[in-house]
């Protein structure tokens, strides 16, 4: 039964804090969409992001809505495309990011994450072809995230994906120097990268999820922060985080 003092603490977040949902994401499994024909894959993986993604956005601001706490992010991950795209040359992964990206734009949310690679015990040809595409990918995408996990405990370190991330890395930069090197704050590289990683850019879905899954959410006062975005003059506030267990959506943050 919940105190008093906890009613209060939580009103307090509610009215002076800006409490809200950082995020909500949605994880898709494209590994049905897998074609050694590219036109096959895009129509594929456009059509499932559809299909799947079409009212994530109205819905969470359905949600927002009826019980006052804004979802601030919506966002998509995906199966990892170094798996899903394993025929792909790089040319073809670039492509393949921009149909996500394109697909992110249709479905209204902010981000989609997937777009890498497990290479912690070796790379695939398909893999390596997604690392050296990134710098192109990144720069010309706008919501596409992208990691890549270089090593594991139980594995160890895979020296010859950190000696090329290390230089891709580098490449990203450059490819973005326009926009302030903003390609590489849309990867990451990781270390025992955890299963099913709800976080921006990070996110992706693992291998034996269902088709589409909902995964967790995290709600959290904006401490000290003006809240933004009015809608029908309800101010929103400014960063959210969901993360829900349930039969097959997930959710995200960056």
């Amino acid at each position: 039964m919940l105190t008093d003092r906890e009613v209060l603490s939580t009103l307090n977040m509610l009215r002076n804090e800006h409490l809200d949902v950082r995020t909500v994401t949605l994880g898709i499994s494209l590994f049905d969409c897998a074609s050694h024909d590219f036109d096959v894959f895009a129509y594929r993986v456009r059509a499932k992001i559809a299909k799947y993604a079409a009212k994530l956005v109205a819905t969470c601001n359905e949600v927002g809505d009826k019980f006052g706490i804004p979802v601030v992010n919506k966002r998509i991950s995906v199966s990892p495309i170094g798996v899903v795209g394993a025929s792909f040359s790089r040319d073809q992964m670039v492509r393949a990011c921009q149909v996500l990206d394109e697909s992110a734009k249709d479905a209204g949310v902010d981000f989609l994450g997937g777009f890498g690679a497990l290479v912690e015990k070796g790379i695939t040809p398909g893999e390596r072809n997604l690392i050296d595409a990134l710098p192109e990918a990144l720069a010309t995408t706008d919501r596409i995230c992208s990691s890549i996990n270089v090593a594991s405990t139980r594995s160890g370190i895979n020296m010859d994906a950190v000696a090329l991330l290390g230089q891709r890395i580098l490449d990203v930069a450059e490819a973005t120097r326009d926009r302030d090197g903003l390609g590489c704050a849309k990867l990451v590289v990781f270390a025992n990268i955890p299963q099913d990683v709800p976080f921006m850019a990070g996110a992706y879905l693992r291998r034996g999820r269902a088709r589409c899954g909902d995964q967790r959410g995290r709600f959290r006062p904006r401490r000290g922060q003006e809240s933004h975005r009015p809608r029908d003059g309800k101010p929103q506030a400014r960063r959210i985080h969901a993360r829900r267990s349930g039969r097959s959506h997930q959710t995200h943050s960056l």
